[in-house]
């Protein structure tokens, strides 16, 4: 039941980075950098020809021709279509961030109010790169603002009315833009992470579900197997009856010819024995009753640890005669699920595990409880969530904690919802219930 999610957590372990895709493209890079040389352009030129300051403009048309000519390099050299490694990006970005500062040096430094855009390239690294690489950049917008801080040139203004702000205020510009940069940085770098995370999640979910769909499509393959070899293995046997029958007596052909018959014949038992079992299968992975559904899951699980026992709650809260649940559609996601809270529980449980299945007319639920530790307090607000992996503080973490995020995700797809909690009575620890309301799982 968990192989698919066990072989993409061991993938993941091998090769986190192989299975991110949202690794940044070169293309990614120059478009980016384009937007920036042209903006920088039209800036410089706007405050030199229209409102006619005294801007250095040469020193400032060359650095931006050096982020030109850079994009030019990597366009013509080595195409934008390819992936670049998170150290290549930073050490491009850290150059955007340099060339940006160098830029405002040139054009008053600390009092630019366009100072704030150095924190721009040290977000979109910490939003689309690994923490360690986009410290790079990070460094690089460090640099860049002390250098603006302290020796930069003076504001272009008009001479009528020189601008000359006290060093306090620069002081707190220069504040601001690091204080901000460093706020939406670590802002952008949880976003991004999450996403990562959620997006290898979900990848994880679809190779489990794809995993538990072929295995149910097993059954109608079975018989419509059955029934295409039906037809050529009768043809063998009326061949081999005639052979038989034309055989002289005594003959090795006549046992040959016998031998034949038997076996087609045995055949055809296998293959009618085959044809009902996948109608069965058929029949079953249309439906099973909620009984059945939580024998299917609980019964490979008996005797590999602690005792698991079931009890079923009809409507009427009476005792329950063994007739009655309802009978619900085969689906792959609900067995998953309940098998992954029961398999987690004989982690945990002490000597038993109690699955309770309720219904009623409007809605079914099967409750997991073991007697373990329970789940610690600051777990339980996390579980569901991917990469939590462990169930109580100080535990040693293992695995990549997917299971109860993949069987989470199945339950409100299935359209249900999950609770986890812990028991207030002695002996009881950790509760998992799965509700489902009926209309979403019942047959027909």
């Amino acid at each position: 039941m968990v192989d698919a999610e066990f072989e993409f957590s061991q993938q993941y372990a091998a090769d986190p980075i192989s299975l991110r895709s949202d690794r940044v493209r070169m293309r990614t890079l120059v478009l980016l950098r384009w937007l920036a040389v042209i903006g920088q352009s039209v800036t410089v030129l706007f405050v030199a020809l229209v409102l006619k300051f005294d801007l250095p403009l040469a020193a400032c048309l060359a650095v931006i021709a050096a982020s030109a000519w850079l994009n030019i390099y990597f366009t013509v050299g080595s195409g934008p279509q390819r992936t670049v490694s998170d150290r290549e990006a930073a050490l491009q970005m850290s150059f955007d961030v340099l060339q940006l500062a160098l830029l405002i040096a040139i054009t008053g430094g600390a009092d630019n109010p366009f100072l704030i855009l150095l924190g721009a390239p040290v977000v979109i690294a910490f939003s689309a790169l690994r923490a360690r690489e986009a410290m790079i950049v990070a460094g690089a917008g460090v640099i860049g603002a002390l250098v603006n801080a302290v020796m930069h040139a003076p504001l272009p203004w008009r001479h009528d009315a020189p601008f000359d702000p006290p060093l306090l205020y620069e002081f707190g510009l220069w504040t601001t833009l690091v204080t901000g940069a460093g706020f939406m940085s670590v802002f952008a770098w949880r976003v991004a992470e999450e996403a990562r995370r959620m997006s290898t999640a979900l990848a994880a979910t679809q190779a489990v579900l794809s995993r538990e769909q072929r295995l149910s499509a097993l059954g109608g393959l079975a018989a419509a197997a059955a029934h295409e070899l039906g037809t050529p293995l009768g043809t063998i046997q009326v061949t081999a009856k005639e052979l038989y029958l034309q055989a002289p007596d005594g003959s090795d052909m006549k046992e040959d010819a016998a031998l034949l018959v038997s076996q087609a014949q045995r055949c055809r038992e296998l293959l009618s024995q085959l044809g009902r079992r996948g109608g069965e299968d058929d029949a079953v992975h249309a439906q099973l009753s909620l009984r059945a559904l939580v024998d299917e899951v609980v019964d490979p699980l008996r005797g590999i640890g602690p005792e698991i026992v079931t009890r079923f709650e009809p409507p009427d809260g009476g005792e329950w005669t063994g007739t009655g649940s309802p009978a619900l559609r085969r689906m792959p996601e609900m067995l998953y699920a309940i098998g992954n809270y029961v398999e987690n529980a004989l982690d945990y449980a002490a000597s038993e595990i109690l699955v309770i299945a309720r219904w009623t007319k409007d809605w079914i639920e099967v409750e997991v409880r073991d007697d373990g530790p329970g789940f610690a307090s600051d777990i339980l607000a996390k579980l569901g969530e991917p990469y939590v992996s462990k169930r109580t503080e100080g535990q040693a973490l293992g695995g990549l904690g997917l299971g109860f995020f993949i069987a989470k995700t199945f339950v409100e797809r299935t359209g249900g919802a999950v609770s986890f909690g812990n028991g207030r009575d002695a002996g009881t620890g950790a509760i998992v219930r799965a509700r489902w309301p009926l209309s979403a799982v019942q047959s027909g």
